[in-house]
């Protein structure tokens, strides 16, 4: 039976003890009598002269004569009947309290005096032979109270401060410095992510080790049997949106042990020592609750690399956190029971103790999905959705070359959005190609003026991207062009791009041909250039110095790679002034001679480039097919239809309207896939976003 959990607040023995004193001090403050306030001296004449021989008052008790004096009357039966029968205003209170009281003596009726002149008073009543006493009383109450109440205050505004910047987190209810607690939450005893495995789709090979990794944690024996440990940590590595949280999840939701979550960023705080102390509190907490998985994610917030260069750029609390990391993963005090998950997506940053074997025994890498992979993903997010039959998800699968799970997501739930705004009653097939490009390229802005001669500086820019991407061997397949503004771009083309497990010299320049051929079209056509073109020049530049400065494609330059994997060289170069005059050379030749290239393919086909402009300007869109028309069949196409993996219905060819060589993940132009994982940050190809579909529009 679990053990029942203790609600109990010391707050409430607080909140106990304050009322109390303040109950005791309301007692103690009160009398049996009934109180009236009144500082005319005329009120107690008339009282002291009754009718009767007798005076209306049995006794007055002058206090505290000396620092701030008052005086007690405490009338008799004389007095209270002269105030009773008193038709004079000044009694009205003393009325009032006299028949509310609910004694049935009435001689201990007391009224109070403030403000007054103790001397004068006791001539007058002394006079009237009326017996005067004198005491002194203190508050005692009232003046701790006076003393401890502004310390309380200024205690009680500090506590509250604390509490806020910490969080409120960790600790039970009754910790008030919880500062260094940890900020973990904790899944256990049912309760879950609501995410399981089945979730999950693709990742076929990351599942797999984590998947184990869980069935570790529920039949231990299985692998202890055979000598086998528990492996004490998993870091998931991959680019963002790829699923590396989703898999926690589902390891929290599938896990039958307690499941510690928490971000890199949690262990961060402004008070020195609060990281290496929520570190400590975390896995004293796993450890407590063993066997136990702690997930921590965006573990790059505090595992970066420790730099030699403390005095620059450095910040000792991070790296002290890092270090109470290291000690808690694998130090003398190992923690026997504890599974560490972690995610990042910039490995290449991490310190290299923090990598090693003991720590993280496992690095899962987790990459784009594929073909196949994106269409398991696709029958995950369409479940929800109301579809339309018969709706091809090998075809979305297809249209969606370098997209993530995310991204994934986000398209499944932009073609129903398109579909609602359209008022249907089920989402087709044309929502999801038109989310596509909704995603890709933005929001269609047909209202944005544009004058006759821009846009037809625009149709020839793409009909020069177009016409050489057909012209050439390597170029991607197209998709579409369009001249309808979205976004920031005033014009684009969309590419199908091929898979590619490495990337040639011819296929790069190519691409760069490619990539020229919209300003060699305005060059030739009109003689002038603009700066349509900047996204395009930004791509190939990119694109040259890395094949120059990093691959080793330059002849002249030869088989050497500047670049630095773990980015220690950040401030430096690790070459000379004159290496770096010949990189800039080599790196210009190459753009300038695919530029006269550009030109050289669209002036032997300008008839043709001109042809499909007058298209482009009139129907605003193209599509493969008017390209076939206009140039005739690729001649490669042919060879690419043979090295596809996947057979494909002559139905789905026309539907596509495009035919990719192996219709799976994006080639990236410039790095290959053996370097994903280590892309330089000067020359990172484009986002993930900008590989799709590769869009090469005249952004102003």
């Amino acid at each position: 039976m679990a053990k029942k959990k203790n609600n109990f607040s010391i707050y409430w023995v607080y909140a106990l003890l304050g009322v109390g004193l303040i109950a005791f001090q309301l007692y103690m403050g009160q009398t049996e009598q009934t109180n009236v306030e009144t500082t005319q001296l005329e009120t107690i004449a008339d009282i002291t002269k009754t009718d009767s021989a007798e005076s209306g008052v049995r006794q007055v008790t002058i206090v505290n004569r000396e620092n701030s004096p008052y005086a007690e009357f405490q009338l008799n039966k004389a007095g209270i009947d002269s105030v009773l029968n008193s038709k004079d205003a000044q009694f009205a209170d003393m009325k009032k309290a006299i028949k509310a009281s609910e004694e049935k003596d009435k001689t201990k009726i007391l009224f109070v005096i403030e403000d007054l002149d103790p001397t004068l008073l006791a001539e007058n009543l002394k006079k009237q032979k009326i017996k005067v006493k004198y005491d002194k009383r203190t508050d005692y109450f009232g003046t701790i109270l006076s003393y401890l109440l502004p310390f309380v205050i200024i205690i009680a505004i500090w506590i509250f401060v604390m509490r806020r910047m910490s969080g409120g987190g960790g600790g039970g209810s009754g910790q008030i410095f919880n500062i260094g607690k940890s900020k973990a939450k904790l899944y256990e005893n049912g309760k879950t992510t609501h995410v399981t495995f089945s979730d999950v789709a693709g990742l076929e090979g990351a599942k797999e080790e984590i998947v184990e990794i869980v069935e570790f944690l529920k039949n231990p024996s299985k692998y202890t049997e055979l000598g086998a440990k528990i492996p004490k940590g998993a870091l998931l590595v991959g680019p963002p949106g790829t699923g590396k949280t989703l898999l926690a999840k589902a390891v929290a939701g599938e896990a039958k042990v307690p499941f510690f979550s928490l971000s890199g960023s949690d262990f961060v705080e402004m008070f020195v020592g609060v990281g290496a102390s929520r570190v400590r509190d975390l896995f004293k907490q796993a450890k407590e609750k063993s066997p136990a998985i702690i997930f921590i994610d965006e573990i790059d917030a505090i595992g970066r690399a420790r730099g030699k260069n403390n005095g620059f750029n450095s910040n000792d609390e991070r790296e002290n956190t890092l270090n109470q990391l290291l000690t808690e993963m694998d130090g003398f005090g190992t923690n026997s029971g504890v599974i560490i998950l972690a995610a990042t997506n910039r490995a290449d940053v991490l310190d290299g103790a923090l990598m090693r074997a003991g720590r993280f025994d496992r690095q899962i890498y987790v990459d784009m999905p594929d073909l196949n992979e994106r269409q398991e993903i696709f029958e995950v997010h369409l479940k929800p959705l109301k579809l339309e039959k018969n709706l091809d998800v090998s075809f979305l699968a297809k249209q969606t070359p370098g997209f993530s799970g995310a991204d994934i997501a986000n398209l499944c739930n932009e073609a129903a959005l398109i579909a609602a705004r359209k008022d249907k009653k089920k989402v087709e097939k044309q929502d999801f190609l038109d989310a596509v490009d909704r995603i890709i390229g933005g929001l269609e802005k047909k209202n944005k003026i544009i004058t006759p001669s821009e846009k037809k500086a625009i149709a020839f820019h793409e009909a020069g991207h177009a016409t050489i991407s057909w012209l050439l061997e390597h170029a991607h397949p197209l998709v579409k062009v369009t001249i309808v503004p979205r976004g920031q771009s005033l014009g684009a083309a969309w590419y199908l791009p091929e898979e590619r497990s490495i990337t040639t010299t011819e296929q790069i320049l190519d691409e760069m041909c490619s990539a020229l051929g919209g300003r060699a079209a305005e060059q030739l056509i009109f003689n002038k250039i603009s700066t349509g073109a900047l996204s395009d020049l930004e791509k190939v530049t990119k694109q040259a110095y890395a094949m120059v400065s990093i691959y080793g494609l330059n002849d002249k330059i030869g088989n050497i790679s500047y670049y630095d994997s773990r980015g220690q060289d950040m401030f430096t170069k690790p070459y000379s002034d004159d290496r770096a005059r010949i990189i800039d050379e080599e790196a210009s030749k190459m753009i300038e001679a695919q530029y006269q290239r550009a030109l050289n393919l669209l002036a032997e086909n300008k008839d043709k480039l001109t042809e499909l402009a007058e298209k482009l300007l009139s129907s605003e869109v193209i599509f493969k097919e008017d390209l076939v028309a206009i140039f005739g069949q690729r001649k490669w196409d042919k060879k690419e239809e043979l090295e596809e993996k996947i057979t494909e219905t002559e139905e789905e060819e026309s539907e596509v309207k495009i035919e990719s060589s192996k219709t799976t993940e994006e080639s990236k132009p410039v790095i290959s896939k053996e370097e994903d994982l280590k892309n330089p940050p000067e020359f990172k190809p484009k986002g993930a976003k900008e590989e799709k579909e590769e869009k090469e529009g005249t952004d102003e």
